[in-house]
């Protein structure tokens, strides 16, 4: 139980996240950032606010970098299987140059 829970735990600030999630967090970022840019600036040009259009770019960038940076579960949905260590057997019917191994 106790052992089962510090993997866990260890898991989560590993870090890991997968190919799929590495390319969620590039598409998020490139639209959020757009976005935040986007509305950071047409409500700094009707209100003619400079300042509040900083505010609201820091805010929508801090925001997006909590939600990216940190390894949410849902950014390693589809971990890769990889094969084992020192796994000197070859497999069965593996084809190399039209030649069959094995």
């Amino acid at each position: 139980m106790a052992e089962q829970l510090l993997d866990q735990i260890r898991d989560l600030f590993e870090g890991q996240i997968d190919f799929e999630g590495q390319k969620l967090v590039d598409l998020l970022v490139n639209v959020l950032l757009t976005l935040v840019g986007a509305v950071a600036f047409f409500v700094g040009y009707f209100r003619q606010d400079i300042k509040l259009t900083l505010y609201i770019g820091l805010a929508g960038t801090a925001a997006l970098f909590a939600l990216v940076v940190p390894p949410w579960p849902f950014f390693n949905r589809h971990p890769v299987k990889w094969l084992p260590v020192g796994g000197l057997a070859t497999p069965a019917n593996l084809v190399v140059d039209s030649k069959i191994l094995g």
